[in-house]
Formats: C-alpha cells, structure tokens, sequence
C-alpha cells in the first residue's frame, strides 16, 4: 500500500500548489483549464509549447496551465491514447477496433516521434485527433469549476480560520 500514500502525497503536493498560488480563483482556473485542454487534445511533447503562451494570452496561471498538461504523462498516456482514439473512430465511423489501435499506440508510445504516429495513417491519426477534442471538451469546463470551487473553499476556511 505503499503506492497509495505515495500518490496521496503528490495529491496533497498538488493540492496545496493549486490553492497557494497567490492570484484570483479565475485566473488560477483559466490556467488548469488551458493546460488540460492542451493535455487532453495535443500529442505528448507538444502540449506546453501551446499551453504556456496561451495562458499569457488568455491571461490564466503559467503553473496551472504547465502542471495541467499533465493528465497526459509517461503513465497515463497507456490508457489515455488508446481510448480517445477508440472513441474518435466510433465517433467519426471509421471500423477500427480498439487491439488495433492499441498495438499502433504501443508503437508510437513506445518510440516517441511523430514519425511513427504520421506513419499509423490519417485513419488513426483524425481519430486521435476527434478523441482528444472530445476530451477536451469535456474536461477542460470540469478542469476550470473545479479547481476555481477548490481554491475559492480552500480561501474561504482559512479566512474563517484566521477572523
């Protein structure tokens, strides 16, 4: 179970990263909101090249908007990729089943260019790329009230605490 509390403690490091960054709840959200949707629709190495001058543009935190890339790391891409390229493909009917993409996945993960995702096809490639979107999407609004309800209750106990 050591594995567990080590997470917990990342968590918690995350955490008190998130609430402690001294900005307005909204800015720090905007920031996590960015990066999720980068991590979430942009190919892995690519995602804080475009997250970071977004969040100067759109004016969001440069913390949240790098630690929000994360979602897609060394770890989670292995479940990641696959699944939003599944649900691209079922979304956009192209006929191709989830080994299939699994095993090109593996392919591309395993050697980290994008040559070998380019040489999968536009087929897999337009999927991912749908998927991402879809995550995208869907995360990014969840990403941006979340982490704004958090700061903004993680800021009103200690102002309780402190009166």
């Amino acid at each position: 179970m050591k594995i567990f509390s080590y997470i917990k403690e990342k968590f918690k490091l995350l955490y008190n990263k998130m609430v402690g960054e001294e900005a307005s709840s909204s800015y720090i959200a905007r920031g996590w909101a960015i990066g999720m949707f980068f991590g979430c629709s942009i190919p892995f190495g690519v995602q804080l090249m475009l997250s970071i001058p977004c969040a100067f543009i759109l004016k969001g935190s440069k913390i949240g908007a790098t630690i929000g890339t994360f979602i897609t790391n060394h770890f989670s891409i292995f479940i990641i990729y696959p699944l939003q390229t599944y649900g691209g493909a079922k979304l956009i009917g192209l006929p191709l089943s989830y080994d299939d993409i699994k095993s090109a996945m593996m392919e591309v993960i395993e050697k980290q260019n994008y040559e070998t995702l380019l040489s999968l096809g536009v087929d897999i490639a337009i999927a991912f790329a749908v998927g991402g979107l879809v995550m995208a999407l869907v995360f990014t609004p969840i990403t941006y009230f979340g982490v704004k309800y958090l700061v903004d209750k993680y800021r009103a106990k200690n102002e309780k605490n402190n009166q």
